[in-house]
């Protein structure tokens, strides 16, 4: 009988021919190599040379792909986009500023409808391990096309700066994307950030050639260090994750914006339309959600309402609203009167 090495994969044990190499476990998974990433002991196995690394006894594997978690037929480019109030990151510009996760959707199908409703060009990804038990499961690249609307690889769930950035080393391995959304959280109750470890990530990844866009605070200052840690935009929450209580820090939002020279976007916290307006009112340059259309009754109406909410927040801003007055003023002549 052929000798057998033990690995572990995801976590769970399995056995293979001695003498295999990472890309004969990939296959053997059925799994295709284009859509994963693989850490073999720790270490990045690059995808070129995965038919080159000759599996150990012992060896402990993680194999990844992007799922749902934080479409218009526009696609982010530096030159392709011709809207004078379109907007740029990191040397890609948008039309769209509306954000889209894609997580708690009850299938990859009404994810898809429901970004095609929000306009959105860019989506949020989540990177996690990939069912080697079900290798044949659908994935959300079968229905959002990342040739077509731009993957936003995240950090959602890391506490440490040391896990985030295993995650985005594995996202760019996974897509080659170098754009990618850091998050660092504090504690599962709040899921606020930890700004220490957020700043350490952002300054570890700008070096490494990655172009961080921060979740972060409502805090001027920490926006400003960020930035200068190497944040591409920062994304202050307008509310904790999840709470839909809209915006609640208006005057810090605006502070931020008035101090940042990357784009500022509200991140988090968004509940209704009229939050996504209030945010883009304040200044900003787009706005993120997920759980506000998510788990809204109809998920694909709500994409739309917000579509509509943050480009008429976008028109209101760019007009400059009234001043805001103590007592009445009669919009009609008195001059005249009968």
């Amino acid at each position: 009988m052929a000798a057998e090495l033990n690995l572990t994969v995801n976590g769970e044990p399995r056995r293979i021919a001695a003498g295999s190499t990472v890309a004969d476990l990939v296959l053997a998974l059925e799994l295709n190599p284009a859509k994963v990433a693989v850490e073999r002991n720790g270490e990045i196995a690059p995808r070129s040379t995965l038919a080159e690394v000759v599996l150990g006894d012992g060896d402990v594997l993680e194999i990844v792909h992007f799922v749902g978690g934080g479409q218009g037929d526009a696609v982010g480019g530096e030159s392709s986009v011709q809207d004078q109030d379109s907007w740029t990151v990191a040397g890609r510009t948008f039309r769209s500023r509306l954000i889209v996760g894609t997580g708690k959707y009850k299938d990859f199908a009404q994810n898809a409808a429901a970004v095609a409703a929000s306009g959105a060009e860019i989506v949020t990804v989540a990177v996690r391990r990939v069912n080697v038990s079900d290798p044949k499961a659908p994935m959300l690249t079968d229905f959002i096309d990342p040739a077509r609307i731009t993957y936003l690889p995240n950090t959602a769930g890391c506490f440490t700066a040391e896990d985030a950035i295993r995650t985005l080393r594995l996202a760019r391995e996974a897509g080659g994307w170098d754009l990618v959304k850091l998050e660092v959280l504090g504690e599962a109750r709040t899921l606020y950030p930890d700004m220490r470890e957020t700043l350490k990530a952002t300054e570890v990844l700008a070096k490494e050639g990655f172009l961080p866009m921060v979740y972060c605070v409502d805090d001027p200052i920490a926006a400003k260090q960020l930035e200068e840690a190497g944040a591409v935009a920062v994304m202050p929450l307008g509310a904790p994750i999840g709470s839909g209580l809209g915006i609640q820090n208006r005057v810090t939002i605006r502070l931020i914006v008035e101090g940042a020279s990357v784009p500022v976007l509200v991140d988090a916290g968004v509940g209704t339309a009229s939050d996504a307006a209030v945010a883009m009112e304040l200044g900003v340059d787009g706005v993120l959600m997920n759980t506000a259309i998510a788990e809204a009754k109809d998920p694909v109406r709500m994409a739309r309402a917000m579509k509509l909410a943050v480009e008429a927040g976008r028109e209101a801003y760019l007009a400059g609203r009234m001043q805001t007055r103590k007592y009445a003023d009669p919009s009609s002549p008195l001059a005249g009167m009968i």
